[in-house]
């Protein structure tokens, strides 16, 4: 029966209104959402309005940059998170259930391991599983797992939710490059590439912070992606992940004074997805690449 309709004569909410408002929820926008869901921000709010005719409820203040809850709204927003980690349950444990190697599996990582380390090797993990299809998402903020976002993630700090399994996989070093005319200059004269002010906080930005003396950065990107073309050419100094300096040909490593930083690299899963062979797969070879990269010092750990 297509009628809108329950038996008691109560609208039916449509699955995809809820989605749409959980969005909205998480982001406190509706453009924020509609980036989120890869849809237009119209479509949001259609959707939103369509659910509070269903309930008869007034879930958000219609504001000009923003859309706060209301009450009511905050009340239904926590109920369907919980549906959307129910829901997120379920396709973890079809994906688990499935016995043999075929499957979509996503991953997502730092933009820097994503695109230098995963994707170049992506050919020869194809040549070995060839019914996986692999999803690598460079992203610098966190995957939330828990809403599908990746089924597995490489993380620079170790996650706090309990009921994650974690394990430390590799340690990012950083080293100072440049090529060889701007590192053949008086240490007094080197200027410096860097993050913008927005990423002040980075354990990199720090260290490089404590390392300008006075010298200047002239140059600043959001990615360090940027930083290494400027770097390349010959605008300045710049910080890198060893892995990354240390494989570019036209730069060399600066010596420092003060001892460079580490980030610990800990691959992230749900347990129930670790069942599925697809996954365990697919974990391997993450390990195995930002292992061989990245080394640790002592031996990996794992946590449930």
């Amino acid at each position: 029966m297509n009628s809108p309709y329950l038996c008691n004569n109560a609208p039916m909410i449509d699955w995809q209104d809820l989605l749409h408002f959980a969005a909205l929820a998480r982001t406190g926008s509706l453009s924020a959402a509609a980036r989120e869901l890869g849809v237009d921000h119209a479509t949001v709010g259609r959707r939103i309005a369509a659910l509070e005719r269903s309930l008869d409820l007034r879930l958000i203040d219609r504001r000009p940059r923003t859309s706060p809850l209301t009450a009511d709204g905050r009340a239904i927003a926590e109920l369907v998170a919980g549906m959307e980690e129910n829901v997120e349950a379920i396709r973890r444990y079809s994906k688990s259930a499935v016995a043999g190697l075929s499957a979509a599996v996503k991953v997502s990582a730092p933009p820097s391991i994503a695109a230098h380390l995963l994707a170049p090797k992506a050919a020869l993990f194809r040549e070995e599983h060839p019914d996986i299809t692999l999803t690598i998402a460079g992203v610098t903020r966190r995957a939330a797992l828990n809403y599908g976002e990746a089924d597995i993630a490489v993380r620079m700090t170790r996650p706090e939710e309990s009921d994650l399994l974690v394990r430390r996989i590799g340690v990012m070093r950083f080293g100072l490059y440049a090529i060889p005319t701007v590192a053949q200059r008086r240490e007094e004269e080197w200027v410096f590439i860097g993050y913008d002010a927005a990423m002040e906080h980075l354990t990199q930005q720090t260290w490089l912070r404590s390392l300008l003396e006075g010298r200047p950065i002239v140059f600043r990107a959001t990615d360090v992606f940027g930083q290494l073309e400027a770097a390349r050419a010959g605008l300045g100094v710049v910080a890198l992940p060893a892995f990354l300096g240390d494989s570019e040909a036209g730069l060399t490593r600066l010596p420092v004074a003060v001892p460079s930083p580490t980030r610990d690299l800990w691959l992230v899963t749900y347990p129930d997805l670790r069942r599925s062979p697809a996954i365990r797969a697919v974990m391997d070879f993450v390990s195995d690449i930002i292992g061989r990269s990245c080394p640790l010092r002592g031996g990996a750990e794992t946590a449930a």
